[in-house]
């Protein structure tokens, strides 16, 4: 065996190679099975020519049979390494016509190359694939991005470049220990972020990707300190008889945490603060956020002012530098002229201006301005799903009489659905049929608008809780390799223009993010910290964001090291400034630059039917749809949707409307959306309206008769009231509950 080769004679030589070294980094992981007699480097394992992994993972060795394993430790004992002169080599070269064999360790001494991919081939010193470097680019010297020392441009085995950026070299060893830390997931080129092609490129020189998550996210326990919640009362004077330290939850005596460093504590007695809810400062905070200026950024909260507390003057922490002392007369006697409140910095609306104890008459104020905010906006959102009601109207002059069947199974929606859009003959300027097939093998055509809503609200509820969408409501797109590799985000883009166009519900579940991401173009985007799904990843965010000190964040740097480098972020820490830099750095890689592929294949899908065009054109409108649930029905919503028609009677359409307001109070055993399934098959209204438009007749029946084909409620005619809830109700509920059975 090579001179090189430290024996140990307590540890066993591995079976295929006979070294005893264990060098996980080198050869793999080294296992000694007692079971078996056997032990053996997991990468031996892997690259010798004559064994294939026949078993599951959990039979043998890592999925090799044991038979298997000593068939070829049999077979390596009849060859000679051509590089030690030893038995036992039992990885070839695939070269055509190449008869060299050798070990393990002395093809990597040798500088021989070991793809782990595929079929795990493996190359001799003599075939092994190289880099092609340009003449004016070789031997000149650069920096290794990852431990930046020095390298020389050379095409030698020990130095690599990256095949994505023009001036990425690093180290053989520097990238495979990364490679081995960050995983598939995290592995890229860390000057673009670059993975496919990186990856690509690295597999075929031989770098080990392990199909593993980062260390980091393997690490028990990594972020347990974040787990531990600051827990003292650092108030001047300290009310509570216990201690500083006690903490009483859901009492006067919980302890509050300093909202912007988490540093500093306060009982809520301590402060006054009636509700844990109220936001609470330390003094160093406001002395800073003060001399920020940056007051309009400020959240609400309790001015501190002396007061007595069960009988005893508690000494409060000074007010807020932003907030001046003003005599009660003054500030009520400008509450009294102004509606508003006035910020003197920019004139503009302030709702951050808080009002001192004596003034709480004042407050009743907020209710009013809050809801009038409130029915504002969603006046405005009324007016934006409009405008799309009618640019949807525009896009569906397009669709063409000539008729696509879709044979869709409610259970297997989503794979049924892919399979009918994928069809050669599939065209989105169809009219869209659908033709559910039940479990019992019973198919049912169904030609109705609301069929074709329940369709396509089955498949938006199935994408929103896709692997291709991450977050909680609010949906950014994931990275789903299998996905990507199928053209997955492609597909579900195409289907949601489709149902926008043909009908379909509010998918609703877009994020800000992903949606500006959309209309602008990611590089115009910047991400905030809710856009982070990963648990994780937003724990290291917010460690960073909250570094309150140079040290504190230097440290935390440090200990983030590896998911930094794998992210590309890593950048010299100099002041305390320079951690809002890296946050929006990590958060652009994370949630943008991440996924920057799936998002072009999704903008593409969207291009159908012209979506995406009109999404960049009416920006506002198709937010409202896209990123906002549908408005919940309402009585007023209903009566503002039917027309009515043929009634002089006004006590009938006084009826009509009395028994809304009843279903809207919940003094009727249907709801709403009952009566709007009824007559459309709809659950909700679809943005771009229904087609044709509903409308109501009263007319001499003896039940109520919902007509989805033109969209009709035809009502009868009662004497009473009582009559005429009674009869909705009976016909409204049975025909829902024969249609669902």
């Amino acid at each position: 065996m090579s001179e090189n080769n430290n024996i140990d004679i307590q540890s066993p030589p591995c079976v295929l190679c006979g070294w005893t070294d264990d060098c996980p980094e080198k050869y793999g992981e080294k296992k000694t099975y007692v079971e078996y007699h056997l032990t053996v480097h997991y990468y031996c394992l892997l690259m010798s020519s004559g064994i294939w992994q026949r078993g599951k993972e959990d039979e043998g060795i890592d999925g090799f049979l044991i038979t298997d394993i000593k068939k070829e430790v049999n077979r390596a004992a009849k060859l000679t390494c051509n590089i030690c002169r030893r038995k036992g080599a039992s990885i070839g070269c695939v070269a055509p016509k190449c008869k060299r064999s050798y070990h393990l360790p002395c093809g990597i001494k040798k500088e021989c190359i070991f793809q782990f991919m595929e079929d795990f081939r493996s190359y001799c010193w003599e075939h092994k694939p190289v880099q092609k470097f340009p003449d004016k680019e070789s031997g000149e010297t650069s920096q290794c991005t990852i431990c930046l020392d020095l390298v020389e441009q050379l095409p030698v085995y020990t130095v690599l470049k990256s095949p994505c950026c023009k001036n990425a070299w690093f180290h053989r060893e520097c990238l495979q220990y990364q490679a081995l830390s960050a995983g598939i997931f995290f592995f890229r080129c860390t000057v673009c972020n670059n993975k496919d092609k990186f990856q690509k490129e690295m597999l075929r020189m031989g770098i080990h990707i392990p199909e593993k998550d980062a260390s980091w996210e393997l690490e028990e326990n990594a972020y347990q300190d974040l787990l531990q919640c600051y827990q003292h009362c650092d108030i001047k004077r300290c009310l509570c008889k216990k201690g500083r330290d006690y903490n009483e939850p859901d009492s006067k005596w919980e302890i509050k945490r300093c909202q912007c460093c988490g540093s500093s504590g306060t009982h809520l007695a301590c402060s006054s603060m009636k509700s844990r809810e109220q936001n609470w400062e330390c003094v160093e905070c406001r002395s800073i956020s003060a001399k920020s200026g940056n007051y309009s950024k400020r959240k609400k909260r309790s001015l501190a002012t002396s007061e007595k507390t069960e009988g005893t003057t508690c000494l409060l922490e000074e007010p807020s530098p932003k907030c001046p002392h003003q005599s009660p007369g003054s500030q009520c006697s400008f509450l009294l002229q102004s509606p508003k409140i006035m910020c003197q910095n920019n004139l503009s609306p302030c709702p951050d201006l808080e009002l001192p104890a004596s003034n709480r008459m004042t407050m009743s104020l907020s209710p009013l301005r809050s809801n009038r905010k409130c029915s504002l906006s969603k006046k405005h959102l009324r007016k934006q799903r409009r405008k799309v009601s009618n640019i949807l109207k525009e896009l569906k002059l397009q669709v063409k009489t000539k008729t696509t069947r879709l044979n869709i199974s409610a259970e297997n929606i989503w794979n049924d659905a892919l399979k009918e859009f994928r069809k050669r003959n599939f065209n989105p300027t169809n009219t869209i049929e659908i033709k559910f097939t039940n479990c019992k093998n019973r198919s049912q055509t169904h030609t109705s608008a609301g069929s074709k809503h329940h369709f396509f609200k089955l498949l938006m509820l199935h994408l929103q809780n896709s692997s291709l969408f991450e977050g909680s409501s609010a949906k950014n797109l994931s990275l789903d390799f299998q996905a990507v590799k199928e053209n997955l985000y492609f597909e579900a883009g195409k289907m949601i223009a489709v149902s926008l166009v043909h009908g379909g519900p509010f998918p609703g579940f877009f994020s800000k993010t992903l949606f500006n991401c959309l209309v602008c173009g990611p590089e115009n985007v910047k991400p905030a910290l809710e856009d982070v799904a990963d648990v994780d990843v937003a724990q290291t965010i917010k460690m960073i964001k909250h570094a309150n000190s140079l040290s504190s964040l230097q440290s935390t740097v440090h200990n983030c090291y590896e998911f930094l480098a794998a992210a590309g972020c890593l950048r010299p820490i100099t002041a305390l400034s320079d951690k809002n830099t890296l946050v929006d750095d990590i958060l652009i890689c994370h949630v943008i630059k991440r996924v920057i592929s799936p998002l072009e294949s999704f903008r593409q899908g969207l291009e159908t039917l012209g979506v995406l065009e009109k999404m960049q054109i009416h920006p506002d409108a198709f937010a409202s749809v896209l990123c906002h649930k549908p408005e919940k029905l309402s009585a007023e919503t209903i009566c503002e949707l039917f027309t009515i028609h043929s009634s002089s009677d006004v006590n009938k359409v006084d009826f009509w409307m009395g028994y809304l307001q009843d279903v809207e109070s919940g003094e009727s055993v249907v709801t709403l959306e009952d009566i709007l399934l009824f007559v459309t098959g709809s659950f909700s209204i679809p943005p771009i309206g229904f087609d044709p438009e509903p409308t109501i007749k009263f007319l001499h029946k003896r039940y109520p008769v919902g007509n989805r084909l033109l969209n009709c409620l035809e009502l009868p005619i009662t004497e009473t009231y009582e009559q005429f809830k009674n009869t909705m109700e009976f016909t409204i509920r049975n025909t829902l509950k024969v249609e669902k059975e």
